[in-house]
């Protein structure tokens, strides 16, 4: 057994993880990051870039299919073969060197193996040969261990060998017919995906369609999944799994359909990745998702931070935003907090505080990379009223902007803008349409920068362009007064 000190050690080299000890070493102190997969974590390899990269050629492909000129130069289909071999690169083909002299580059120090906290600020980490090595931080220690696919508790589901995000973001072949059970970003991101690729997709979500998104955005999306052969069973839940000798699912649903397919998709959500990290030595309960303070520092049960606030949890591990931007945002929070306590600068953790994740709680941006894609950040018109927030919501048919008609023949889309009455500043906006998402940017740095309404009337948007929406959004809010 091998020991060794730094003055931060992190568990988890995902983004996150990443994120956190770089800006560690470029605040001045030395870290060492845990790995027992590979480095790059799950957006890289079964998520973030793989999945999108399974994505782009279709929609490529639809956005030349849109316009005449274009249309009629594209002959025959999309090449499942090609598409999977660009994923792979995309993926890396599953190697993580280039991330690895990342690390070395960054003057981080890279431990392959299980990391597990033994002791405060000591984490315990195995290799797959059974070696030992102990690192102890002086400062703090960093779980980013990330979250994993769930399995509902369907009968039979775990022996039909079903499919999770990590085998649809690699597999080598497009099923003949796939189920997905799930109506989340995961399960419509590759219904889209795999309808495109050529398989006969059948949707099962028992919630209906991206329930979080706006009413009129989830149903556009579900128009076009109908409109590209996917079946929806929306508002029923599968009740029983199995697959048979000849490899054939069959999945019987509460509402007595029975559905087939040659792969099964779970797609139900996430589980936090903290089964074997010894959190039991800090009074913490193995597999829970780990709850944080405002500068991201563990806390037990008590609500007190753990030990003397020398862990924290960055990423989804802490269940505040389960988004690969958003958890580097936490890093970028994290390292630089862990800095100043080390150094005995000032922590400055109030709302927008460089020290505190406040994004987390008001200006968090996602897109949807479904067909049309959903663009959003910021409240929902509903989430913002459960928020106890006075709003005004106001919505625009985006295929009426001159940049749409454009873009694309035949463009379809819709626009939404919350005002918070009292403040009168935006605090959400959902677009629906072809290519949203660079419109999106703009959204996130007036709800995060609170620009009043009244300012964003000088902010004006370039024309032809589909941006112009914001100024039909103004008007019509101005009109509704």
């Amino acid at each position: 057994m091998s020991e060794t000190t730094f003055d931060v050690v992190v568990i988890g080299a995902g983004p996150v993880g990443e994120n956190v000890a770089d800006r560690v070493v470029q605040g001045g102190l030395t870290a060492a990051i845990v790995e027992r997969e590979l480095v790059g974590g799950e957006c890289s390899y079964w998520a973030c870039m793989p999945t999108k990269a399974l994505l782009r050629d279709a929609a490529a492909l639809r956005a030349a299919r849109s316009l005449p000129g274009a249309g009629a130069a594209v002959t025959g289909e999309l090449d499942p073969a090609a598409v999977f071999a660009r994923r792979d690169e995309f993926a890396s083909h599953w190697h993580d060197d280039g991330q690895v002299d990342w690390l070395t580059g960054a003057g981080i120090s890279l431990f392959r193996g299980a990391g597990r906290l033994s002791a405060a600020r000591t984490v315990e980490v195995t290799d797959a040969d059974g070696g030992t090595t102990v690192l102890t931080a002086r400062h703090a220690v960093v779980v980013a261990t990330g979250s994993s696919a769930r399995l509902p508790a369907i009968p039979g589901l775990a022996d039909a060998a079903p499919w999770t995000s990590r085998e649809a973001a690699s597999a080598q072949a497009v099923p003949g017919r796939l189920a997905v059970i799930g109506g989340g970003v995961v399960g419509a991101e590759m219904a889209t995906a795999y309808a495109a690729l050529g398989a006969q997709v059948t949707m099962v979500a028992r919630d209906g369609l991206l329930p979080a998104a706006e009413p009129f955005a989830s149903e556009l999306v579900a128009e076009s999944l109908k409109a590209q052969g996917v079946v929806l069973h929306l508002n029923t839940q599968p009740v029983e799994v199995h697959r048979d000798d000849e490899g054939t699912v069959h999945v019987a649903l509460a509402d007595g359909t029975d559905l087939t397919a040659d792969e099964v998709l779970v797609a139900t959500g996430r589980k936090p990745s903290t089964d074997d990290l010894g959190l039991e030595t800090v009074g913490l309960m193995p597999g829970d998702w780990l709850a944080v303070d405002g500068t991201l520092r563990v806390l037990g049960g008590d609500g007190v931070p753990v030990g003397d606030g020398w862990l924290y949890a960055a990423g989804d591990v802490n269940r505040r935003v389960l988004l690969t931007h958003q958890g580097k945002y936490q890093a970028r929070a994290v390292g630089d907090t862990i800095v100043a306590r080390a150094t005995g600068a000032p922590v400055d953790d109030a709302p927008w505080g460089r020290h505190a994740a406040t994004a987390d709680e008001r200006a968090v941006p996602q897109v949807v990379f479904t067909d049309p894609e959903i663009a959003s950040v910021g409240y929902t018109a509903a989430g913002a009223e459960a928020a106890g927030l006075r709003i005004r919501s106001v919505e625009y048919d985006l295929g009426a902007v001159a940049g749409a008609s454009l873009h694309a023949d035949g463009y379809t889309g819709r626009a939404a803008m919350v005002v918070d009455e009292d403040r009168r500043v935006v605090v959400g906006f959902t677009a629906v349409g072809p290519d949203v998402a660079e419109l999106l940017h703009a959204a996130t740095i007036a709800i995060a920068g609170e620009v009043p309404v009244d300012r964003l009337w000088h902010a004006v948007p370039a024309y032809p362009t589909v941006s112009e929406v914001w100024l039909r959004l103004l008007e019509t809010y101005g009109r509704t007064a």
